[in-house]
């Protein structure tokens, strides 16, 4: 017949007392003479605090990674988008660019060169006699240099007939150049005999190569001082 083993049986209940004993009267300035169970304790409490900190502030940083790459990768799949559409509307647009290009050629062509700016100012003044208006001022201004082109304003002051005016300023819009009428005042005459009309005529030119390259570096000029 098999003998039995006897067992130590574990005192649960004088463990857990003693252990608890050992957590009294601990002196909390020197930790180093505490018991063993209680600074057992205290090490296990303190790795795990700092084994938490360490994981929230790796997780907050990488929280934070994970954030910007999904920004990033939403702003490529616009960006990409963007592109397939261009490309499959490249065509198109390279026919819309020639047209536009096509449109300013036109235009460039009602723009005047330096040298024929003479030659349109006598136009607007016989456009004006030619519908019997007297020229009471005709005094071009300053040149206003724009970008691409320039700007000339025409001061002007005609007597003559309502009906008259009228047509002048049809055959104003009706010249080959660009040229506009502003700031109009008709008024009467004061021996009423007809009516005096002011105006501001603005034509355009084109700035020729060495123009052009002045008003660039001028701009750069203005830029930089900024």
């Amino acid at each position: 017949m098999a003998s039995r083993v006897s067992l130590p049986r574990v005192q649960v209940g004088t463990s857990l007392r003693s252990a608890a004993q050992q957590f009294r009267s601990l002196d909390p300035n020197d930790p180093s003479r505490w018991p063993p169970v209680p600074r057992y304790t205290l090490f296990v409490l303190l790795a795990a605090v700092v084994v938490v900190a360490l994981w929230f502030f790796w997780l907050g940083g990488v929280d934070d990674e994970y954030q910007a790459e999904r920004d990033r990768e939403q702003a490529l799949r616009n960006d990409y988008k963007t592109k397939v559409a261009r490309a499959v509307n490249l065509d198109l647009l390279k026919k819309q660019r020639e047209e536009v290009q096509q449109y300013v050629l036109v235009l460039e062509k009602q723009l005047p060169s330096k040298a024929e700016m003479d030659a349109l100012l006598s136009d607007i003044n016989q456009a004006g006699l030619g519908r019997s208006l007297q020229f009471e001022l005709f005094r071009p201004g300053q040149v206003e240099v724009r970008d691409y082109y320039a700007e000339l304003p025409i001061a002007l002051r005609v007597t003559g007939r309502y009906h008259d005016m009228g047509s002048f300023a049809a055959d104003i819009a009706n010249l080959s150049r660009i040229v506009t009428l502003n700031n109009l005042s008709i008024v009467p005459q004061k021996d009423g005999g007809g009516l005096t009309m002011d105006a501001t005529a603005r034509t355009y030119r084109y700035l020729d190569a060495e123009e052009q390259a002045a008003q660039r570096k001028a701009t750069a000029a203005a830029q930089a001082k900024k």
